[in-house]
């Protein structure tokens, strides 16, 4: 633990003006003060001593995704990760473990506590003994079951004055929608009936964050979160944070302006706590959280998903090579956060304008192909659009009939090696380490979508698959294998530089570069050999491919690449 004289800049005047704008001077005042009280309760200033490197990772999983009887599911999970992955995964994004209505835990009813399903704080600290952690704020929205909905319905505080009442007669036809839902829930209260803003469903009932009581309550559950091992904070749904009637209510500058105010405030209290920004939106604004380097960390690739698994369906990277040449190079400091599949689907708002309506309805087709589905959102003029496909993304990258094969394998390696590759931080999804297929009869027992890539594994099953010799074990083999040769090269540093090299549509390379390591990554996207010329490799004496673990004889002209193989060919 820090003495508080010797936190830096910013100073609480700094944490002052960063709110006087939102809430007016005294109150902006009597909230810096609250965070100060709110500090000395839960034991900070505390520094962190994450070291975000070459290494570094971030393995996406929930609580109970593996369960074994007679054990709660966080134990279950810690001892997982002790005999499967201690040396391959650095940090663990525990999905939210709080108590909760809906949503597998995104309708949170109590913040400050442990689902008793799950687990308690005990389990979480042991976990976090172990790894960094990354737990989710969900600050958006709380769920109609919790206290806070209680309270607002019984007009008492806390909770009174949380939400956001809307007469439904106005006119939100310019409010940007991620569902289909209706925007406002009917509720009956102790003052009447009463219509409620709820951006992603009824039973998720959106916070008022132009009350500065609700971010007071958000600054202690911040600081409870630190002071109980996380070392990540996941902004969940971000983007909608702050309303304004006669705005389209996404990325407005009050938004900006907390989620500012939250990276000070934990540069302050908790320096070296990184503040990850969740905004499944078109890419140029997604990365706008990152780009002054004042804001987030952090911030999830979201056009990454969809773009390498087009690229990778119809053997064509020119879209995926012109996406990654526009990637702007960081503040120092801020980092992408590269992933392939996560809890929810592929989101599909992030490549609107950089992929055109035939290469949509390519991945659509190819989802309900393979037996997955697709999510739509309602638009300005009434109509729906694909928003996002919910399938297992193992299963996304193979036909029914290639299931398991050494393509379908190799193919789903090449998808994992790309995010790997491209700079920022790696992320896996726990499935995508098990090759896990598609959970159906999880959809119809939850009748929910997105239940399909949520599978809960019995311990005891999933270690008998990952000792046989099928997919599951090839595919958890051959990612550790992989995540432990990138952690050996410097040019993979999330702040190592990039240059994206155009070697035509059926490769996609990168050249990354860091101290005296010039590193050349390339993925053949195609399901035929392809002749890669060694005059584009880093110049050296001696080459070699990394992956292969093999020398590139100077005298060769070509190197050949199989059907989806990998090459980080380094100097």
């Amino acid at each position: 633990m820090l003495d508080a004289n010797e936190t830096a800049a910013p100073s609480r005047d700094d944490l002052q003006d960063w709110l006087s704008p939102l809430y007016g001077e005294r109150a902006a005042a009597e909230c810096v003060d609250a965070a100060a009280a709110a500090a000395v309760r839960h034991g900070l200033p505390i520094a962190s001593e994450t070291s975000i490197d070459a290494a570094f990772n971030v393995l996406i999983t929930y609580a109970d995704i593996v369960q074994r009887p007679g054990e709660s599911p966080l134990a279950t999970l810690r001892a997982f990760m002790a005999a499967h992955l201690a040396d391959a995964i650095s940090a663990i994004h525990i999905l939210p473990f709080f108590p909760e209505s809906s949503d597998d835990g995104f309708s949170v009813m109590d913040y400050r506590a442990v689902h008793p399903e799950l687990g308690d704080w005990d389990d979480v600290s042991a976990l976090a003994a172990d790894h960094p952690l990354m737990f989710d704020l969900v600050l958006n929205h709380a769920s109609r079951k919790g206290q806070w909905f209680a309270n607002y319905l019984g007009d008492t505080d806390p909770g009174r004055d949380y939400f956001i009442e809307v007469d439904p007669k106005t006119d939100l036809r310019a409010v940007v929608r991620p569902r289909s839902t209706p925007l406002l829930a009917e509720v009956a209260t102790a003052r009447g009936t009463r219509h409620l803003w709820a951006t992603f469903s009824e039973d998720q009932i959106d916070l008022d964050f132009s009350n500065p009581r609700v971010l007071d309550e958000f600054i202690d559950i911040i600081f409870e979160y630190v002071a109980r091992g996380a070392r990540l904070l996941r902004l969940d749904a971000v983007a909608f944070l702050w309303k304004e009637l006669g705005t389209p209510c996404i990325h407005l500058p009050q938004t900006h302006r907390l989620v500012k105010f939250l990276r000070a405030l934990l540069d302050h209290y908790a320096p070296g706590v990184q503040l990850i920004t969740e905004t499944n939106v078109p890419h140029a604004e997604n990365i706008s959280y990152l780009v002054d380097g004042d804001e987030a960390h952090v911030a999830y690739q979201f056009a990454l998903p969809p773009l390498a698994s087009h690229a990778l369906l119809t053997g064509e990277a020119s879209a995926l090579t012109a996406w990654a040449k526009t990637l702007p190079a960081l503040p120092e400091g801020c980092h992408f956060l590269n992933f392939t599949a996560s809890h929810d689907g592929v989101g599909l708002r992030a490549v609107e304008g950089i992929l055109d309506a035939e290469a949509i309805t390519t991945l659509v087709d190819a989802t309900r192909e393979r037996g997955g589905f697709v999510s739509t959102r309602a638009v300005a003029d009434g109509s729906h659009q694909p928003y996002e496909l919910n399938i297992a993304y193992y299963d996304l990258l193979a036909a029914p009939e290639e299931h398991d094969s050494n393509a379908h394998m190799d193919r789903f390696i090449c998808s994992q090696a790309i995010s790997m590759a491209l700079a920022g931080i790696p992320a896996l999804y726990f499935h995508s380490l098990t090759a896990t297929h598609n959970d159906r009869a999880g959809v119809e027992h939850s009748g929910r979508y997105r239940s399909i890539n949520r599978r809960r594994w019995d311990m005891g099953e999933l270690e008998y698959k990952l000792g046989a010799d099928g997919a599951h074990a090839r595919v958890f083999a051959r990612l550790k294998r992989l995540l432990a040769i990138r952690a050996r090269q410097p040019a993979f540093h999330p702040e190592a530089a990039q240059q994206v090299v155009d070697l035509g549509p059926s490769l996609f390379a990168l050249q990354r570069r860091r101290g005296d390591q010039t590193l050349l990554a390339v993925h053949n996207v195609t399901d035929r050999p392809v002749q890669l010329p060694v005059h584009v490799l880093p110049e050296a004496r001696v080459r070699r491919n990394v992956t292969a673990a093999t020398e590139i004889s100077g005298s060769s002209r070509a190197i050949r690449l199989d059907p989806y193989e990998v090459a980080w060919i380094s100097d």
